[in-house]
């Protein structure tokens, strides 16, 4: 009997294990079995009977109502001490859909401001680095030569500055002595005017004297002047502060052109590397093929001009031909500016010679816009002629002249991405 006893006490904690029974119900089952006078089925000592069963044929007793059990809540996390979190907030709920817009909206209107404030920090970087981009030739052939990178970039640097400060100082001193011949030149000027027979008529007319008296004695004339030598004097300032940016950022982008070069490539997949690294290679050598197109371009015009110049007796012929130059780097519009400058200076030496610069300039702007240009820019950038003037007109839109500049490169980049990239994809759909 007591052998039998037993037997039903190990089957009841076994079904007891299969249902999820405690670490202690276990150790309980480990004890003794109960005295042999003990009823099958009855609970061991020490231990409570637990409810009673219910009568035959009585309604079932409700148990306690079970924990909730969450599908999106790990059951293996042990429940928070304060109560389980309730159920996230759906992504297609109006609160979640407006609220994270209208963040993302705010947070977009506040990029915009931030770029609006920094664009012309970024200009100037970006012209910093197509300038060093068009040096890189120069630097590549000197390391070929065999002469170590920073070394090469030292000569091209000192190089670069040289030029720059040739062009000033051939610019500066004829300025400067024609601005003190107009200011001495004033008061002769004026006795002339007043003692011309039809400028007598003119004032007797209209009073133009007294008017001009009068508006030279008003304070809005003095504060006007004021405002205007002191606008003219922040614009000198801040030319010359963006040079000097300009310079010392072309230099070190010039030296650190590789290690630039290697970070940025260094940002995509390793398996994608190689191809961007080729076709970042090409764009920047495209860049500065650019850079170098067109200051071969602008050396002929200058070179030209300063023939044509001297030839015609035409005075201060260099500091001319140099702004020819520096205005033929315009794409489209820069010939022209450069020509119209040229020909008014020599209006004022003899209406000749302005009728000789206009025919001079509109047969070079032909020969230059029809065979030196497009020889020069079909080695370096691949463009069509009707994509390149898009590009000027977009870019000069939105950054005036330097948009000009940066247009046609920055072009001829997407093209080669959209040639190399987009398509090879789109003919395997």
């Amino acid at each position: 009997m007591s052998t039998d006893t037993t037997a039903d006490t190990s089957d009841a904690a076994d079904a007891s294990d299969t249902n999820g029974g405690t670490a202690a119900g276990a150790a309980d089952r480990t004890t003794s079995a109960p005295p042999a006078s003990a009823a099958p089925g009855a609970a061991p000592a020490g231990k409570s009977a637990g409810p009673a069963a219910p009568a035959a044929g009585a309604a079932p007793v409700p148990g306690p109502a079970p924990a909730p059990v969450y599908d999106w809540i790990d059951p293996s996390i042990p429940a928070p001490r304060f109560g389980e979190p309730g159920r996230p907030l759906r992504r297609s709920s109006p609160f979640y859909v407006g609220f994270f817009g209208g963040l993302g909206l705010i947070t977009a209107w506040f990029l915009a401001q931030a770029f609006t404030g920094i664009k012309d920090v970024i200009v100037l970087v970006a012209i910093s680095f197509f300038l060093a981009a068009g040096l890189n030739p120069f630097v590549e052939r000197l390391q070929r030569v065999g002469l170590p990178r920073k070394w090469a970039v030292v000569t091209v640097g000192l190089g670069f500055l040289l030029v720059i400060a040739g062009f000033i100082t051939a610019i500066a001193q004829p300025l400067a002595e024609q601005t003190t011949d107009l200011i001495n030149s004033i008061p002769d000027k004026l006795t002339e005017l007043l003692h011309n027979e039809q400028f007598k008529k003119l004032d007797e007319k209209y009073d133009i004297i007294e008017k001009a008296k009068e508006a030279a004695a008003s304070a809005n004339t003095a504060e006007s002047v004021a405002g205007g030598l002191l606008g003219f004097g922040k614009l000198i300032l801040n030319s010359v502060f963006d040079t000097l940016t300009v310079l010392c950022l072309t230099l070190y982008f010039l030296g650190s052109l590789p290690g630039i070069k290697e970070a940025i490539y260094r940002l995509f997949p390793a398996s994608r590397r190689p191809r961007v690294r080729a076709l970042g290679n090409e764009i920047i050598g495209g860049i500065g093929g650019y850079v170098n197109g067109m200051l071969l371009v602008a050396t002929c015009a200058g070179v030209s001009s300063f023939v044509f110049l001297t030839v015609i007796d035409l005075e201060y012929a260099l500091p001319l031909a140099l702004i020819v130059a520096l205005t033929d780097l315009i794409p489209m519009i820069g010939a022209t500016i450069g020509a119209v400058v040229v020909s008014a200076v020599a209006f004022f030496d003899s209406p000749g010679k302005a009728l000789i610069c206009i025919i001079f300039y509109v047969c070079y702007q032909q020969f230059e816009n029809y065979l030196v240009y497009p020889k020069v820019m079909k080695r370096v950038i691949n463009v069509p002629p009707a994509l390149t003037v898009i590009a000027a007109l977009i870019g000069a839109a939105l950054l005036g002249v330097t948009g000009a500049l940066l247009a046609i490169p920055v072009a001829a980049a997407v093209l080669l991405i959209i040639r190399e990239v987009v398509t090879p994809r789109q003919d395997k759909v």
